[in-house]
Formats: C-alpha cells, sequence, structure tokens
C-alpha cells in the first residue's frame, strides 16, 4: 500500500507532512489493507503508531464520505501508559484535524470523525456521553478496556469495532496486565459483529514470534505454534529511516 492506494485527501496529507513513509510504514499498511493481523517491531522514531493510525484513519474517511460512517466506535487504540495526550495529539488528532479541514475546504459533504480518550482520570460526565454518543476511535488503557466490557453499555458500544490497536506490546506481553489483556481481547472478539483485526506495536525485541501469539490469541495459532499475523520487524533501521 502506498501513498496512491490511500484516498486522495490522506495521501495529500502524507505527501504534504512527510517526504516519504518510513520503512515499516511501507511494509505495515499493505499488510493492514489486506485484513491480516499485523505485528510491527521498531525502533522509537520509526512512525509505526502512525502506520496503524493512518491505515485506520483511511478507512474511516471512505465510510464517512460514502455515508457509511454511524454514531459507534470503530477502532479501539489500547496503550499501557497512562499518559497518552501528547502521542494521541501528534499521532491521531493532527492528521484527522488536517484532513477533516481539507474536505471542509472543498466543500465536500463528510460525517465527522470524532476520537476520545478513556482512562480511569476520566470525569463520570466524558464516560457518560461516550456511551451515548460513541466516538469512531476511542484511545485507552488496558484497565479501562477490561472495564468497558463488563458492563452492558459499554459492550454495546464496542459491539462494531473493527480494528484493535495495542501499542508498547512488549510491556504487556508476559506479565499480569498482559493476561488480563489477552483475556479482554478475547471477550472483545465474541461480542464484535466481526472478529476484530490486531495490529501491535512494539519496541524491536525478541522473541519477536512470542509477542506475535501474544497479539493474536490462541484462537489465530496454528498447530506449529504459529501466529496468523503478518511480522514486520524493522529493528535494522538505520538513523535516516526514521520519522521526525
Amino acid at each position: 500500500m502506498s501513498e496512491s492506494e490511500f484516498h486522495p485527501v490522506v495521501a495529500a496529507w502524507i505527501g504534504r507532512t512527510f517526504d516519504a513513509p518510513t520503512a515499516c510504514q511501507r511494509r505495515a499498511w499493505p499488510a493492514i489493507r489486506s485484513g491480516r493481523n499485523t505485528l510491527v517491531a521498531a525502533p522509537t522514531g520509526s512512525g509505526k503508531t502512525l502506520a496503524a493510525f493512518l491505515a485506520a484513519i483511511d478507512d474511516l474517511v471512505r465510510l464517512s464520505l460514502a455515508g457509511e460512517l454511524t454514531d459507534s466506535t470503530a477502532v479501539v487504540y489500547i496503550s499501557p501508559l497512562k499518559a497518552l495526550s501528547n502521542d494521541i495529539e501528534r499521532n491521531l488528532n493532527i492528521p484527522l484535524q488536517s484532513i477533516q479541514g481539507e474536505l471542509e475546504a472543498d466543500c465536500i459533504d463528510f460525517t465527522p470523525i470524532r476520537a476520545a480518550v478513556r482512562t480511569g482520570d476520566t470525569p463520570q460526565s466524558a464516560r457518560a456521553a461516550m456511551k451515548r454518543r460513541p466516538p469512531h476511535i476511542l484511545v485507552t488503557t488496558p484497565e479501562s478496556f477490561y472495564i468497558l466490557l463488563t458492563s452492558e453499555s459499554g459492550r454495546e458500544m464496542l459491539s462494531d469495532v473493527r480494528t484493535v490497536i495495542v501499542d508498547e506490546i512488549h510491556a504487556l506481553a508476559g506479565n499480569k496486565r498482559g493476561a488480563h489483556l489477552s483475556l479482554s481481547l478475547e471477550r472483545l472478539a465474541s461480542i464484535a459483529k466481526r472478529r476484530p483485526l490486531r495490529i501491535g506495536l512494539s519496541a524491536t525485541q525478541q522473541p519477536i514470534d512470542e509477542f506475535a501469539r501474544f497479539l493474536v490469541g490462541m484462537n489465530s495459532i496454528d498447530s506449529n505454534g504459529t501466529a496468523d499475523c503478518e511480522i514486520i520487524d524493522e529493528g535494522h533501521l538505520r538513523d535516516r529511516d526514521l520519522a521526525v
């Protein structure tokens, strides 16, 4: 998936913002577009978070322009880090606002794409508002994700999820938070109208195959122990390949 395979307004934002996609973005986009579970392992600054977000934003833009974007959550981004604001501003809100601003400037009719953050610090009023009118992209932590799945309204909110992005997966695999998240991901799969695509983002740590198995869950591992997952391991990236 090159820039030309994105919707033109998304491709235009990429062209205005970057000289060229990074190595992990060039490899991740075709895998995600094909509907394969994808694990991107790359150094900090390689653009892996934006690789996942831009593919998801592109899908939402297409649904929006087709008049098919409903008031439901389509993308869940899960991070073990509670301090999400800076990363989300850079990797999600900036491209989202810019792309939607371009559509408005061109007088193109579209449904605005909404994103919201839910953590333990989110006020009750904001949580209630999310349930009444779910964001299209929900940014959350493993613990808040679990709490949503325990309520009927939360399960209803998540039933239309198409994509789950798990960030910092190396910080979760092999510990109690990770085991808890694995159960939550399977619960989501059981209530979703279709099994959500899983995208994992990781530092370049080994064994990468273990992280892939953690990402997809036992139902997507074959008898040889191989995960049904495209593994993009860019541990060899040089400085010139890193995104600013």
